[in-house]
């Protein structure tokens, strides 16, 4: 379900409209100078469960950042406005706590922290008992309802999906694994047929050519189904410190690409990731044969990076024409491409390779039009 169309309808059932948004901003000027104090507070109650600590701390990179954006959201909260696109951002919250982990009964606990904080702190602005108290709690009160609602709906739906997503990764696995050795058998007597066919074919140009054809296709065929393994097992890892600028110029002497693409890679110098060098050397070759290909005969791919609270942001962004929105939701399960000649396993392999490394891998739109993708890793010491 649209988590818009549950925020009308529950708009309409608790009865917040144009009034409890007025009162709302009304609150604000008196209210903001005491958010991050709220935040402080907040997270401080927060770290004294183990378990929520232990959560946070793996899926996030700082709470420092996380109590700036608590600021963000309390800004939202009083100020608007109260749009698809405000929906839009507090459904993103259930879908990090779903990402990281995080047991549905703490956003329970945590909105109920944050009711009482702020309705104190309303309080304290208009005398108690007085109507304006009574309809300023009742505005607080109903936002925070309807926030709740938001989130819960998303982590719902969210979670739902993921579990969908492993159990199609299960069957997906067996089936794989049960397919994949036995097509190397046949493949590899081919290829061998084909080896021995050359040396007898003379100097026969359309018999060399259709054998050097057949070559071709039973090596698209190796291909696939080597990535189709690596998606399913967990290949040993060996995590060493690595120059990321080493790693990403071998990957990209490693994609095949047109004379009217240009690939620029940027801001690398310098930055180290922890990792295995084979792992992520694919991925990045994945990534940039991507943005190649989605560039057409001409453009340009850019691969950019940067330090963000002790993790390495790698951007690849092309100038093609963009993702279509009906893949966007799935780009990284397998079998889902938009390449006509494509089958759908490059991405999904980047996210199971970034996954062993503790890092993430996502997509956003850049102003401009093409595609971006963004992967996080561990970063090393210097």
């Amino acid at each position: 379900m649209n988590p818009f169309g549950v925020f009308h309808e529950l708009q309409d059932y608790v009865g917040f409209g144009p009034a409890d948004q007025a009162i709302l901003r009304a609150l604000h000027p008196g209210l903001a100078p005491d958010f991050p104090e709220v935040s402080e507070l907040f997270y401080a109650r927060i770290l004294e469960y183990p378990p929520a600590r232990a959560v946070l701390e793996r899926g996030e990179s700082s709470v420092g950042h996380l109590r700036h954006s608590l600021v963000a959201w309390m800004e939202g909260l009083f100020q608007g406005p109260w749009d698809e696109n405000y929906v839009e951002r507090r459904a993103r919250i259930g879908r990090v706590h779903v990402r990281i982990g995080l047991p549905q009964h703490y956003m329970f606990g945590a909105m109920n922290l944050l009711r009482r904080e702020l309705s104190a702190r309303v309080s304290r602005l208009l005398a108690p008992e007085s109507p304006e108290h009574f309809v300023a709690q009742n505005a607080l009160s109903r936002m925070l309802d309807l926030e709740l609602a938001i989130m819960l709906q998303t982590y719902r739906e969210d979670l739902e999906a993921q579990k969908a997503r492993t159990e199609r990764m299960a069957t997906f696995g067996q089936v794989v694994a049960s397919i994949g050795h036995d097509l190397r058998n046949p493949l590899g007597v081919a290829e061998s047929s084909v080896f021995l066919l050359e040396k007898r074919v003379g100097t026969d140009p359309g018999a060399k050519k259709h054998l050097q054809r057949i070559a071709e296709q039973i090596a698209v065929a190796n291909g696939i189904v080597t990535s189709l393994l690596d998606l399913v097992r967990d290949r040993p890892m060996d995590p060493l410190p690595l120059a990321l600028s080493e790693v990403v110029a071998r990957a990209v002497d490693l994609v095949q690409r047109r004379e009217g693409v240009k690939v620029d890679v940027r801001s690398l110098a310098g930055l180290r990731v922890l990792g295995d060098a084979a792992q992520l050397r694919q991925a990045f070759v994945n990534l940039v044969q991507n943005a190649v290909e989605a560039c057409g005969e001409t453009g340009s791919v850019t691969v950019e990076a940067r330090m963000v609270d002790g993790k390495v942001e790698i951007s690849v962004e092309d100038t093609g024409h963009g993702l279509d929105a009906s893949v966007k939701a799935r780009l990284f399960e397998p079998l889902i491409t938009t390449k006509s000649k494509g089958v759908g396993l490059g991405l999904a392999l980047v996210k199971r390779i970034a996954e062993r490394h503790g890092g993430t891998i996502g997509h956003v739109t850049p102003p401009t039009q093409g595609a971006r993708f963004i992967l996080t890793l561990p970063g090393a010491p210097s």
